[in-house]
């Protein structure tokens, strides 16, 4: 049941994390589509253009690659955000910050030989224009300490800062902030479309060692994740939808006639023209 005005899809992990972004959705109604029951909460945020649909997808990259592929194909969003918790893999950075990935890394690919572990890394960039967003957000706030680095993904939880695994991160992602579990998943699922924004942004709960267990029981996650959402607002309301106008009227993207907007169609609106177009009208939404 694709969605006739703009559509941002909020993806989520946990229940807390949920309920986080939830608390900037005052009126939403649930959606829900025939035939896989994949299921939503749809409202607009205050302050943005933007109807949102928020979903809780459990934990693991490959769960979030699925049903981030089912949600796309079904509102066809023109971006996706993962916005929830993560701990921390660096000591500058703090229970309570936020990570908002520069790009996402996959940790667990490799081939193992009679010489050791060789890595074969993957990484997904995100969306230029909503880091753009990030950035100009987080600068008006001030109850925000905001980090713009590369994230590890991964289906491990890290508890033990010296293990095997936290070793394997320091020696080959060295510039990882944070570690998480989905945002590979659900950046994978944008890039294969194509035609997505996505970003991943993380509030910091723990430093991945083994006092995560006491920094949970103290609340750090509930925080963490209030902050994520915050800033996943917040970014919203700095990034517009595709076609709209700033403040002053100028296209967004710098467009005007003539200007592609992605897919294979071009808007003409604006324009002036000495003689025929030539084109196909489709009821299809832009």
């Amino acid at each position: 049941m694709p969605q006739t005005h703009p559509t941002v899809v909020v993806l989520t992990a946990l229940a807390l994390e949920y309920a986080a972004v939830r608390a900037h959705l005052p009126e939403r109604e649930e959606l829900v589509r025939d035939g896989d029951g994949t299921r939503v909460e749809y409202g607009r945020p205050a302050g943005t253009e933007w109807h949102l649909a928020l979903a809780e997808l459990g934990e693991g990259a490959k769960t979030a690659a699925a049903l981030t592929t089912q949600i796309i194909d079904w509102l066809e969003p023109e971006a996706v955000l993962f916005v929830g918790v993560a701990g921390s893999l660096k000591a500058d950075i703090g229970i309570g910050d936020v990570v908002v990935g520069t790009k996402v890394y996959g940790i667990h690919g490799g081939k193992q030989t009679p010489d050791g572990f060789l890595v074969r890394p993957e990484a997904w960039p995100v969306s230029n224009a909503l880091l753009g967003a990030a950035r100009s957000a987080v600068r008006d706030m001030s109850g925000v300490r905001a980090h713009f680095k590369p994230i590890a993904s991964g289906d491990v939880v890290l508890a033990d800062a010296g293990s095997e695994i936290a070793e394997h991160l320091r020696r080959h992602y060295n510039d990882a902030a944070a570690i998480e579990m989905e945002g590979a998943g659900a950046v994978h699922a944008a890039h294969l479309n194509g035609q997505i924004h996505a970003l991943v942004i993380r509030g910091i709960s723990d430093h991945a060692d083994a006092a995560k267990h006491e920094a949970d029981a103290l609340g750090s996650q509930q925080r963490a994740a209030a902050q994520a959402a915050s800033v996943a607002v917040a970014v919203l309301r700095k990034h517009r939808p595709r076609g709209s106008s700033d403040p002053k009227g100028a296209p967004r993207h710098g467009g005007g006639a003539g200007t592609t907007y992605g897919g294979d169609h071009i808007d003409f609106r604006g324009g002036t023209f000495h003689g025929p177009v030539i084109g196909k009208q489709t009821g299809e939404r832009r």
